[in-house]
């Protein structure tokens, strides 16, 4: 059992307390039962995939990523709720954090810009487990550089249509409507972007193809020829998309975090169970310092990511406002942490640590991608450096 401790931080309302306490009871009783560690993977892996996001809302566990006026926890976001649930959902098995995670992703858009009847339409459902959200931004040259999308839609009477592609798309096939960014200008940069949501069953949108990656998800990348869609599924004004999709970010880069940190406790627990029952030499692995010195720096780094998340979330769910700062610092952190303790995990488990579908060698796999996802840690760095030096200029202000 991991270190439940910081559930007692001032971070956490007895609210939160009581649905970590839940989500932690359905995880040990009812994912067992949903999945063994092979179904996470191969062929079986979509049809998992699916299972677990409509089990997830069955059992009222989706209600962080959706407004309690469309049946969730919260005004707006529970953002300390989504953490702990990426965190809980990572350390028992990375499909469930991904499944968890993508419906708040997925529709997080329409929460945000959405009109009341886009809303209705959607959340509902999407807090249910009824329908699979997903979040189409990326393109082959566009990934990190919003700014260099080439999809485009065209204005066409009540319509718009939407010619291009989109690339490392989670959910890609499974899911029942995308929320897609386009072009709708020529104008290069960041100003001339749309948002729209886009049924799955729309005329032209197709998946191209399938992603295999080094931790299986469900991943794929569209193609969009001439597909039609109404004026009203666009969210937001028109030009709106990059602030709607920073503001998304903002909001799920914390949560990136939080899976990172799962990841990472999974890891320790691993790490401390083998240490104290493998013997080498004659000797206790936990009995050498060396050892000793590699489970205090996995802890110090755990506690120190959880920190870091759990304030960008609690000031988001307190302030509001933009977390952009404190958001990226988690992000980059936590990830960064965790592939170290992961790394160290799998150095105590010896040549274990590397056969395939051990924990730690699965752990291993899982994490790489959170350090490029939703940000790269450079593009992170590059935040974090903007947001320092904007502050102390506006500090120069005050003073001046």
């Amino acid at each position: 059992m991991s270190d439940t401790t910081f559930l007692s931080w001032p971070f956490f309302t007895d609210s939160h307390r009581g649905f970590a306490a839940a989500l932690e009871d359905w995880a040990q009783r009812v994912l067992p039962t949903l999945c063994t560690p092979d179904e996470a993977h191969g062929e079986a892996m979509d049809a998992t995939s699916t299972l677990l996001v409509r089990e997830l809302g069955k059992a009222g566990l989706l209600g962080a990523a959706i407004p309690a006026a469309y049946g969730g926890r919260d005004t707006l976001f529970d953002v300390r709720g989504l953490c702990l649930a990426r965190e809980i959902l990572g350390r028992h098995l990375g499909l469930a954090d991904f499944a968890f995670a993508m419906q708040g992703l997925g529709s997080a858009a329409i929460t945000l810009f959405g009109t009341d009847a886009q809303k209705q339409a959607y959340l509902p459902r999407v807090g249910r487990g009824e329908a699979i959200a997903a979040f189409a931004i990326s393109e082959v040259d566009a990934g990190s550089d919003v700014g260099a999308m080439t999809t485009h839609a065209v204005k066409d009477g009540d319509h718009y249509v939407i010619n291009g592609s989109k690339t490392w798309i989670s959910n890609a096939g499974l899911a029942d409507f995308y929320t897609v960014f386009a072009r709708i200008g020529e104008e290069p940069g960041t100003k001339n972007i749309a948002t729209f949501i886009v049924d799955a069953a729309t005329p032209g949108l197709a998946v191209s193809e399938r992603i295999d990656v080094i931790a299986p998800h469900p991943l794929g990348s569209l193609k969009l020829t001439n597909c039609r869609v109404p004026a009203s599924a666009m969210l937001g004004n028109p030009g709106d998309g990059f602030r709607i999709a920073m503001s998304v970010l903002d909001v799920f880069r914390s949560t990136v975090g939080a899976a990172a940190l799962g990841f990472a406790r999974r890891a320790l627990d691993e790490a401390i169970a083998r240490s104290q029952s493998r013997k080498v030499f004659g000797t206790r692995l936990a009995d050498f310092q060396l050892t000793q010195a590699k489970i205090a720096d996995m802890a110090v780094a755990i506690d120190a990511a959880a920190l870091l998340i759990y304030r960008a979330a609690w000031t988001k769910d307190t302030a509001g406002g933009r977390v952009t700062r404190e958001a990226s610092m988690a992000k980059l952190f936590a990830t960064e942490a965790a592939q170290q303790v992961i790394d160290q995990a799998v150095q105590l488990f010896g040549g274990m640590g590397v056969v395939s579908h051990q924990v730690v060698e699965t752990l291993y796999r899982e994490i790489r991608a959170l350090r490029i996802y939703e940000g790269t840690s450079e593009v992170q760095k590059l935040v974090i450096a903007s947001a320092v030096y904007a502050n102390a200029a506006a500090q120069g202000k005050a003073a001046s």
